[in-house]
């Protein structure tokens, strides 16, 4: 069975505390500094864990420098309204979209997530 996901960061308090306010799920523990974020049904769970010497990935890819290893996606139904939002909590969008109903972002610690319409 599939538990969750678990993403490095150099800092995981402010990136648990970004993904916590942007989907609306709670810390829900803390192991070796780890925070553990879990989706309202409780059933599947976000780690955000320490990384020494964490490099920001690129994007878009370049040669030569560190590519993102994955993304994350999430569904919305008012697109702009929730990039305002994602850029209101600490999210930068990237100048290059791939179109007109997804939006490329970068979290607080540089990693890549979509938000697509739910069109």
């Amino acid at each position: 069975m599939w538990w969750g996901i678990a993403v490095e960061a150099p800092d995981p308090l402010a990136l648990a505390t970004f993904y916590s306010a942007l989907l609306g799920w709670p810390v829900v523990g803390e192991d070796n500094d780890s925070l553990i974020l879990a989706a309202p049904e409780g059933r599947i769970y976000f780690v955000l864990q320490p990384a020494a010497g964490y490099e920001r990935p690129t994007w878009p890819p370049q040669p030569a420098s560190q590519r993102p290893m994955m993304h994350l996606d999430f569904q919305v139904g008012d697109l702009e309204a929730a990039v305002d939002e994602a850029v209101s909590l600490g999210a930068r969008l990237v100048p290059e979209q791939p179109n007109r109903t997804v939006r490329v972002l970068l979290d607080p610690a540089g990693h890549p997530f979509c938000l697509s319409a739910n069109d």
